[in-house]
């Protein structure tokens, strides 16, 4: 044991982004190892780490200091800004701290640097001890000026501040002696305790290069650059006895780190959540409200439910009695618990949304399950139609906060969080912060470019890390061979994984949580430090979901679902039109659950753009199940996950469906649990109700009892085993069954799902096929306005449309909108908004002076926008998307035009400013005085069809007017290419040269551990996926890539069971290879007055140049009295490639045609 005591008091965490990566657990470890009884973290203007290091140092038995290291904004000429470290006595100064902080965000922002007044110190500082920042402080700053007295005065204020709690640090790795001795002589003269520091930025020396990396990637430097930030390789979290041997001549130094420590004696409050009160109306509490306003919203709910079916006067009654009896449980409970207030809230902003027009989501989570939820209007799916369980959301035995999940429509939930700002006071009311890691994708890219490599060297590496969520780069080199050999035989690859490693996992960035809000009682700052995000004025609270859960912030989840705002369009659009006809507009709400038209588009797989049932898996299963009614549609979300899909709960529930197996039920009195899912146990919901009825439970102790499963505690569950088989035998359950049903239970509860949540999306699902069903055309356009930004999802949204023969009009700036929209024939009209570069107020614009009539060509077109708004950076996409094709004129011949166009229209507005012309006068483009294009045509402006078919891929993201394969679609048919169209109508096995676009590669890993693929290709006839296994996906890695026109000589079997064509990739070529495999000869044209012996030899001897290979030459001569040909000997058959074809075309200038014959 070492005898020397000494405390880090300046210690930043990974959590001080710009320049540290010191892991908390590494941080405590170490102290642990060098039994050091205390550990202060300081990071940089913020306390992220808090929480986390409070409780990770109290799980080590380690004292935690909490503190922060604040800059100074100057109040003197001298110095720009200084350094103070600030550390909590007690609860007083934590609070003056977080305070402090969250001022120097909202209010003292200056050049990017959150910046405190020294009046604040000054407003601030009870509980506090201040420790003067080395060299970067404001006193050792004047004193290596040379300005002794006011570095005094400066050491009399923070003394008459602070008194005995203001300290002076001094730092050793970057040692200045002569400063060094200057500061002290000042220091002793006003008896200032002096404290060793060594700003610690990462744990062990071996760590300085990943820590100067990762200051680097912050700074968007390189290791090699110079001059750029850099830091100490001591700036280490040394032992005790090296930073006492450092400050040796200065033992005082280190003895008080030991006593500052014992000043801190400050301990977070953790634990008991904090809620607002929630206003009620005079005479009235929280309890005896909600259950008036509970009682009010089931009285509308039964009556619409009558209406809607119906039933008889005595069912009525006995509906009723059985609604009012769970309401009353669940009011009970909600009283005991204390969360009256809670539920008010979340109702009371759901309410305000839903009044205001906002989409709110039926539910999310076991939320669901609570009918006082549905009351009150927080959900919309009937808990007790779906056998949802409140106790799943709200266990009166397991005392914890109820968590509401609301989703709101995407582009008004903020409008939903300002209103709960004023509501509560925006003091109160803030979003949550999240923080981002350094993913192993992200981390090679960052370090191979701070180490200096060509972004195509790091892209190459990069793209060999497979696209998984969480994979990290060890698991990335165990399952990609390719990464594993570079890294094996590539020092450089290795060089940078390693570092890479070094720094993944560690924090990079902060943002704003999805959705979290929280809502205080009093000021957020007593709670919690605020942080505003850079460039923006909007706060959120400096811990994260679960570090503010932690210390009683209660947290509210608004979250943006894109899919409620596609459905809210969908429904508007839908509404117009029947407005048009006079029919009664649709309540998305109100549709039928069992209407045949959604069925029969579920069961043929026409999911895409469908709500959770899109994906190529889910129609895989949706095809498999054939679901005919909506409990299926619930199952659907609840099976469709890796444990289910793995366990082979899955074959049994279809089996058992389609009667292809036998439904059997363990127990008759568990039968009506488990007939919706043909005796599998699915939902979680389904092992507390058996825990119920055969042993017994109260719902509260199954839902302990399913928690108890899902955690798979052996000492826990060997309780529960005992409780429930004692309980089945009680109620004559015979013992070995009572145990093997736990067995079942046991062994599904790990893969079950909250009926809660699966219900609930299974309605937003439900409601975006019916829309689909029903309105096509509305529903799409909604879906690609919804992605106008996602070029990738448009394509794919477009290619549905084709799929279901809705008609889509190409870009048209004189009937297109900025969204996606339906004409009166049902047909989509583009959205301008989709075309790559066409920014919003660009569009509007053209939209607006659209209004005042049709555009009739480029020069009026740009006499009449703003070409401020409407800049050439807008036009050439929009030409190139054909969005002029309307005005008659070629793509080319527009383009070629614009730069007239746009200066004849500025000429004109010079004009009107000088007062020639009025440019906005109604006589302007009357029929009296009109714009008359003069377009000039030059030939060099003609487009070849594959150059404007590129233009609009590039500015579309897809190819509209005609597709790539057109262009060589002479070619393919004379290598024996067929059509996809004609072989996937075929029934016969056969080996056919299929060739198309490739649209998309799925990857996955076999069971041998190699990775094959499946490539969706396009050849205009039809769309196939094809399946490339690793040898030949591996070979050809290169070729197969998005956009890539590639030639498969594939096998083709029908597959009689599925009833649908099996094709399996033999060879894969590109166009340039099989052009080659299949050219028999060139044919040379020449005329036999041009060509010469001069022209034979310059032949000769580019034929002479070129690889052997199977290509013969033939010599063709053109006469005025007759044509002639001559084939060259087999010593001149070359290897054929198209660059041959330019290079004879243009260096043997006599020759008048190439042609290639296959």
């Amino acid at each position: 044991m070492s005898n020397h005591k000494f405390i880090h008091l300046s210690v930043h965490s990974e959590y001080s982004i710009f320049d540290s990566i010191v892991r908390l657990d590494d941080l405590c470890e170490t102290a642990v190892d060098q039994e050091i009884p205390a550990l202060c973290v300081t990071d940089l203007c913020n306390l992220f780490a808090t929480v986390k290091f409070f409780k990770k140092a109290i799980s080590k038995g380690i004292q935690p200091i909490i503190g922060a290291e604040i800059w100074l904004e100057s109040h003197l000429e001298h110095i720009a800004s200084s350094k103070i470290i600030l550390l909590c006595q007690n609860k007083i100064g934590y609070l003056n701290l977080t305070k402090l902080i969250t001022a120097c965000y909202k209010e003292g922002k200056r050049l990017k640097l959150p910046l405190a007044k020294y009046k604040w110190i000054k407003n601030f500082n009870e509980g506090l001890i201040a420790i003067a920042k080395g060299y970067e402080s404001d006193i050792a700053q004047l004193v290596a000026l040379d300005k002794i007295e006011t570095a005094e005065k400066c050491i009399q204020t923070w003394q008459e501040w602070f008194g005995d709690r203001f300290y002076c640090g001094l730092t050793r790795y970057n040692h200045n002696p002569a400063l060094e001795k200057k500061i002290i002589s000042v220091l002793q003269k006003y008896t200032l305790a002096i404290v060793a520091l060594n700003d610690v930025v990462f744990i062990a020396p071996t760590e300085h290069e990943a820590h100067e990396a990762r200051v680097c990637i912050q700074e968007g430097a390189t290791l090699e650059q110079q001059n750029r930030l850099s830091f100490s390789k001591e700036q280490y979290f040394k032992s005790p006895k090296e930073m006492a041997d450092l400050f040796h001549d200065l033992p005082s130094s280190i003895e008080n780190t030991v006593q500052i420590a014992k000043r801190c004696a400050f301990f977070l409050e953790l634990g008991a959540p904090a809620l607002p009160n929630f206003p009620v109306p005079e005479g009235e509490t929280e309890e005896s409200f909600i259950e008036k306003e509970s009682f009010k919203g089931l009285e509308q709910r039964l009556k619409h439910k009558f209406l809607l079916q119906k039933y008889s006067e005595e069912a009525q009654i006995k509906i009723k009695q059985d609604y009012e009896d769970r309401l009353k449980v669940e009011l009970a409970v909600i009283n005991k618990m204390g969360f009256p207030g809670y539920f008010l809230i979340v109702a009371d902003f759901i309410q305000w949304a839903k009044a205001h027009d906002i989409p709110v989501g039926p539910g999310r989570g076991s939320g669901a399950g609570s009918l006082v939820a549905y009351a009150l209007l927080i959900t919309d799916i009937d808990p007790i139609d779906y056998e949802l369980l409140f106790e799943r959301f709200l266990n009166p035995e397991r005392v914890s906060m109820p968590d509401f999940d609301v989703d709101f429509c995407m582009d008004k939930r903020d409008n939903v969080i300002e209103y709960v700002a004023e509501r509560y006071g925006r003091d109160s009311v803030s979003q949550i912060s999240t923080f981002g890691t350094m993913a192993a994708k992200a981390v090679v890219r960052d370090v191979g470019r701070v180490l200096g490599h060509p972004y195509g060297f790091v892209d190459q590496i990069a793209k060999l890390i497979p696209f998984e969520l969480g994979i990290t780069l060890d698991k990335a080199l165990a399952q990609e061979e390719a990464l594993q050999a570079k890294y094996d035989t590539d020092e450089e690859v290795k060089i940078l994984i390693d570092l890479a490693k070094k720094l993944e996992g560690i924090i990079r960035n902060v943002g704003k949580h999805a959705g979290g809000v929280v809502i205080a009682p009093s000021a957020l700052s007593d709670f919690a430090p605020l942080y505003c995000e850079e460039g923006s004025e909007q706060t959120v609270t400096q811990f994260d979901k679960d570090d503010a859960e932690t210390v009683g912030l209660v947290k509210f989840d608004f979250l943006g679902l894109r899919t409620l705002t596609i459905i809210h369009w969908a429904v508007k659009n839908v509404n117009k039109i029947l407005e048009k006809s006079n029919k009664t507009p649709i309540d998305i709400n109100h549709i039928k659950i069992d209407d045949p038209t959604t069925f029969k588009l579920l069961k043929k797989c026409q999911t895409t753009a469908v709500f959770q049932l899109e994906s190529h898996g889910m129609k895989e299963l949706i095809k498999r199940l054939s679901p005919d009614q909506f409990e299926e549609i619930i199952a659907l979300v609840a099976l469709f996950r890796p444990g289910p899909l793995q366990s082979g709960m899955v074959d049994d529930f279809i089996n058992r469906k389609h009667g292809r197996a036998e439904v059997v039920y363990p127990h008759e009195k568990i039968a009506p649990i488990l007939k919706p899912t043909y005796g599998v146990i699915l939902y979680q919901e389904q092992v507390m109700q058996i825990a119920q009825v055969l042993a017994g439970y109260s719902l509260g102790q199954a839902d302990l009892l399913r928690r108890a499963m899902g955690k798979k505690k052996p000492e826990e569950m060997a309780k529960q085993r005992a409780d429930f088989v004692t309980g089945s035998v009680e109620r004559e359950v015979d013992k070995a069954l009572a145990e093997s049903i736990f067995d079942l239970m046991e062994k599904f509860a790990g893969y079950g799902f909250n009926k809660s949540h699966s219900a609930a999306y299974a309605l937003v699902a439900y409601q975006t096929a019916w829309l689909k069903a029903h309105f096509p055309a509305c529903y799409m356009a909604a879906v690609l306005s919804a992605d106008l930004n996602h070029t990738d999802k448009i394509v794919k949204f477009i290619d549905e449309c084709r799929d279901a023969k809705l008609k889509v009009i190409p870009p048209n700036i004189n009937i297109c909108n900025y969204f996606f929209t339906v004409g009166d024939n049902q047909e989509i009209l583009y959205g301008l908004g989709a075309i790559k570069g066409a920014g919003e107020s660009a569009i509007r614009n053209i939209i607006d002076v659209r209004n005042n009539g049709p555009f009739k060509d480029l020069f009026e077109f740009c006499q009449r926008v703003d070409l401020k708004k409407v800049t050439r950076r807008v036009l050439e996409p929009l030409i190139k998307a054909g969005a002029f094709d309307c005005l008659g004129e070629d793509r080319g011949t527009l383009l070629g035009n614009l730069n007239d166009a746009i200066k004849e229209a500025e000429n004109t507005k010079k004009d009107t400013m000088t007062g020639q012309i009025d440019l906005f006068s109604d006589q302007l483009f009357s029929n009296e005085v009109s714009i008359k294009a003069h377009y000039t045509k030059n030939p060099d402006y003609l487009w070849s069809v594959a150059k404007r078919l590129q233009f609009e891929k590039d500015a579309l993201g897809l190819y509209f007017s005609g597709h790539p394969i057109e262009v060589v679609a002479h070619e393919l048919s004379q290598f024996g290419v067929v059509t996809l169209r004609s072989v996937m109508t075929s029934q016969k096995d056969q080996k056919k040269y299929i060739a198309g676009l490739v649209m998309q590669v799925r990857t996955l890993q076999t069971k041998k551990g190699d990775r094959m693929a499946f490539v969706t290709l396009d050849d205009q006839s039809a769309r196939t996926e094809i399946a490339l296994f690793s040898d030949l996906y591996q070979s050809k890695r290169d070729v197969v890539v998005k956009d890539n026109l590639i030639i498969i000589e594939a096998e083709i079997g029908f597959d009689r069971f599925r009833q649908a064509q099996k094709i399996r990739a033999q060879s894969i070529f590109t166009m340039d290879e099989l052009r080659a495999r299949k050219a028999k000869y060139l044919k040379i044209t020449v005329h036999e007055n041009k060509f010469n012996l001069n022209s034979i030899a310059l032949l000769k001897n580019l034929l002479e140049q070129k690889e052997r290979g199977t290509c013969s030459i033939v010599l063709e001569f053109q006469k005025l009295t007759a044509n002639g040909s001559l084939k060259f000997n087999e010593r001149w058959n070359i290897a054929y490639s198209t660059e041959i074809v330019s290079e004879l075309k243009t260096k043997v200038k006599e020759i008048d045609a190439v042609e290639v014959v296959y």
